[in-house]
């Protein structure tokens, strides 16, 4: 039996909802359906349509966002760990800064398990960086690789939940926060990036303007 592709409607409708959830949850976190229905234009029904429920709406733009995450972590190619690190957590705070809402969102209790399994590839990226970093002396040792993976995962979800994208060096402190924990004093950070100014411009770029 041939599965028919959604129609064109169907897809710029569900397309649709996306839009007008990212827009409501950035201004009211709790919008409720019903909000995100006349956001988009269409009523209730033609919402649940596409989606069960509002846990589900949730889910599909954390799988999106994931996405995004994911191509980032790919695309980090430094052989010198300590730069790898430091540039994957700029772009991954230029991608969040803008998205802010919906990475707490993603971070929240209720959806951590969905969230980490929708990121499974960027945790599996920072994981073997860490112990790229361990074996070649760049990182600290004194911690497993998987406990220092989880350590700066734990204070990337802190940044994104608790941080004001829009203050000033929230970016670039959080650059150096990574690096630091990684085992970098605060001395090697900043000699690092100034060496890499194109780090340090990808995190100024992420912080909306005054």
């Amino acid at each position: 039996m041939t599965t028919r592709a959604p129609r064109a409607d169907a897809l710029a409708n569900r397309a649709g909802i996306l839009d007008a959830a990212r827009t409501a949850l950035a201004t009211d976190p709790h919008a409720s359906v019903d909000v995100i229905a006349r956001s988009a234009g269409l009523s209730r029904r033609t919402l649940y349509g596409h989606f069960d429920d509002r846990d589900a709406l949730i889910r599909e733009l954390i799988s999106t966002g994931a996405q995004r995450f994911n191509a980032i972590a790919e695309s980090i190619s430094d052989a010198d760990a300590r730069l790898a690190l430091a540039r994957l957590a700029a772009r991954l705070w230029q991608e969040a800064a803008h998205v802010q809402f919906a990475a707490a969102l993603a971070l929240d209790e209720a959806h951590v398990e969905h969230t980490a399994d929708a990121l499974a590839p960027l945790r599996r990226a920072v994981a073997d960086l860490v112990r790229r970093g361990q074996d070649d002396g760049s990182f600290r040792t004194d911690l497993a690789a998987p406990t220092l993976a989880r350590l700066i995962e734990e204070m990337a979800r802190t940044v994104v939940a608790r941080t004001d994208a829009s203050s000033a060096g929230a970016a670039n402190l959080a650059v150096r926060t990574v690096l630091s924990i990684a085992g970098l004093s605060w001395r090697e950070a900043d000699a690092l990036l100034a060496a890499h100014p194109d780090i340090a411009l990808a995190s100024i770029a992420a912080e909306p303007a005054a």
